[in-house]
């Protein structure tokens, strides 16, 4: 197993490749950086951090954790961690928990409900605050895992991009652990004894779609080492008219449209 310094260096160029390829981070930016109390928000925030030590710009941090008042949250957990490492924070307080759970049938999943409210309070949140943009804890195996959940439950050819806007524009939405493995990240936070929040809500469901793709992503790792690094590149490397979608590309002048088109502004 690597070391701390050594998980520590890798997830470093990782990020750092990430901000660089999408260019993420501009100087005069104020971000937020949304902590749920999980391991990768722990190391979004870290790694963010770093950045804003040895950048040569300048840009503004501020941690931001939705309470959505699931029974049994420990409250007193991220304003103590917080504080202890001398971030600005805020605790946003909204009993999502209780919408979910009333709008959610019964043997369903609560995910993409919870997601929705979540991401809404959370944009509200960073306008509020007088943020241009949102960081987000999102790593490599869950853009690899939802892309195949898009090809394999919901017939497209799309994932978690690494830096988007949101619907209404005025909001600029990062993945800086876009490049980042999840085991690095689990290593690191290890290492860094992070105060670990479980989600009640998500965690708790066996059955999600996504735990069982992740189960095969860690199978096909076993019969075929770092088929994970083949995908994320494949991801980077596509070709609009050796695919079907005629929105991409123009198969009566053979022409590639998907920039004419502005598809991906």
């Amino acid at each position: 197993m690597e070391n701390k310094e050594q998980v520590t260096k890798k997830l470093h160029r990782a990020v750092g490749e990430a901000i660089k390829q999408f260019s993420m981070i501009e100087d005069g930016d104020s971000i937020m950086v949304c902590l749920s109390g999980g391991k990768d928000s722990y190391t979004l925030l870290q790694m963010i951090l770093h950045f804003q030590k040895v950048a040569p710009i300048s840009f503004k941090v501020i941690a931001v954790n939705l309470d959505q008042k699931q029974p049994g949250f420990p409250e007193t957990i991220l304003p103590t961690y917080l504080s202890q490492l001398g971030v600005t924070y805020k605790i946003i307080e909204k009993n999502t928990y209780k919408v979910v759970m009333e709008k959610t049938p019964e043997g369903k999943t609560t995910c993409s409900l919870c997601s929705r409210l979540r991401r809404g309070t959370l944009y509200e949140a960073a306008k509020d605050l007088g943020c241009n943009k949102l960081a987000l804890g999102h790593h490599r195996n869950d853009i690899i895992e939802t892309f195949l959940l898009n090809f394999f439950f919901a017939g497209k050819l799309e994932t978690m991009p690494p830096k988007f806007k949101n619907d209404a524009g005025d909001l600029v939405v990062l993945r800086p652990l876009a490049f980042c493995k999840e085991s690095d990240i689990e290593t690191y936070s290890n290492y860094m004894n992070f105060p670990i929040i479980p989600c009640n809500l998500c965690g708790s469901q066996e059955n999600l779609q996504r735990k069982k793709v992740k189960q095969m992503i860690a199978d096909w790792e076993t019969d075929f080492p770092d088929r994970s690094s083949v995908m994320m590149n494949a991801l980077q490397n596509v070709y609009p008219s050796h695919l079907l979608d005629r929105n991409l590309y123009n198969f009566d002048s053979l022409e590639d449209t998907s920039l004419k088109d502005d598809i991906f502004v």
